[in-house]
């Protein structure tokens, strides 16, 4: 019995024990606060669950924002406008078996393009096209559709291809303006950089002003250089600015490797707007003539002269007309230089591309000054510009 009464003591102590235990922990807590099964902190100003089994923090409650800052969300508003209108550009050249007879398509390369009209026009440079027989335009929803070329401008290094999709898959890309960009402001290149269609690069307008030359060895001058990473496949993709609007078409860049190296140049919209519609309309850029053949520059050179020496002066042309001198020889065989062309209206020639450059300032039918060398002795004739053959 004195056994039994002493186990049955103890289990009452250790009952009354836990019960006392368990009321002075409610006191702790604070007033009207239930216990809980997991303990509430802080880590960097955000409420984390911590569990008591494992202690370990569970998952952030998630950010309506998704922690995106102002800049961030108008960059992807920007990709998300503009992506579709760049579609990407595959080449390829047909070859046939010299003993077969069997037709095969090797590819070429690729580039970039952007959608300029709901007609299906394709802008890109000329050089992404440049010895192809067949083009491909993959746009941006991945359908694909072959090209066929509608004009070409080498000495530009533009070329309009057109496809024949439906309407309510083009969408053209917004034209800005050129004329008045600032060294520092943003960038923007969309491209298909090594083949990686729909990549977005950015950067900043690094210098403005800048010359390169065009596949056709002539300048393109009022080039944009901006430090968004331009590569291989990028070549023909848009430009934009901070509206996403076109501010110049990818073209070329700077690097000894062939990868980007910080350095990239672009060809101003102002051109490509006045480009681009003469090539849909012509195929070619209509310029205006003055019906010459000039001097190579090795030959202006090694005569010390500074102009475009006229070789030859084609009958019935303006220059013809205006009684322009070719370069000739007396009954001696000694040769007699032809005219100096040294202005065109109010702009100074110095050489042949200065000439070129500055007939695009004209149209067919206007009457331009130009100013003459002949025989040491300058002059002025008025003529009117002829349409280029």
């Amino acid at each position: 019995m004195p056994k039994q009464f002493r186990f049955i003591l103890w289990l009452a102590l250790l009952a009354l024990g836990f019960t006392a235990g368990v009321a002075w922990k409610g006191k702790d807590a604070a007033p009207g606060e239930k216990e809980k099964t997991e303990a509430d902190t802080s880590v960097a100003g955000e409420k984390v669950v911590l569990s008591r089994s494992t202690n370990l923090p569970a998952a952030r409650e998630a950010d309506p924002s998704n922690g995106l800052n102002p800049q961030e969300t108008a960059t992807i508003k920007l990709f998300e406008e503009a992506a579709p209108s760049v579609c990407f550009i595959t080449t390829s050249n047909v070859r046939m078996d010299f003993f077969t007879r069997d037709v095969s398509e090797i590819p070429r390369g690729t580039g970039s393009g952007f959608v300029w009209d709901l007609g299906g026009h394709i802008v890109t440079n000329y050089h992404v096209i440049q010895g192809a027989d067949r083009a491909t335009v993959t746009l941006a929803d991945r359908t694909t559709w072959p090209a066929k070329l509608v004009g070409k401008a080498p000495e530009k290094d533009l070329a309009v291809l057109r496809i024949e999709a439906p309407r309510e898959a083009l969408f053209p890309i917004p034209i800005g303006s050129s004329e008045d960009l600032r060294v520092g402001q943003s960038v923007f290149a969309i491209g298909n950089p090594f083949g990686l269609d729909q990549t977005l690069t950015t950067g900043i307008v690094s210098a403005l002003g800048r010359e390169i030359q065009s596949v056709a060895g002539i300048p393109i001058r009022d080039v944009i250089q901006s430090d968004a990473a331009i590569n291989p496949g990028n070549s023909g993709g848009p430009l934009l600015d901070s509206s996403g609007r076109l501010i110049g078409v990818n073209t070329a860049i700077y690097s000894p490797s062939g990868a980007s190296a910080g350095i990239g140049f672009s060809i101003p919209v102002d051109a490509v707007s006045w480009i681009v519609p003469e090539l849909i309309e012509y195929g070619q850029l209509r310029r205006p003539s003055l019906g010459v053949d000039l001097a190579r520059p090795q030959i202006i050179s090694r005569l010390g002269l500074e102009g475009a020496l006229v070789i030859n002066v084609n009958r019935g042309s303006a220059a013809d007309r205006a009684g322009i001198k070719p370069t000739t020889r007396d009954r001696y065989g000694n040769i007699e230089l032809g005219d100096l062309i040294i202005g065109l209206g109010e702009t100074p020639i110095k050489n042949n591309s200065d000439l070129i450059l500055a007939l695009e300032q004209y149209q067919p039918g206007d009457v331009v000054a130009v100013r003459l060398l002949r025989k040491d002795e300058e002059l002025e004739v008025r003529l009117k510009l002829d349409p280029a053959e």
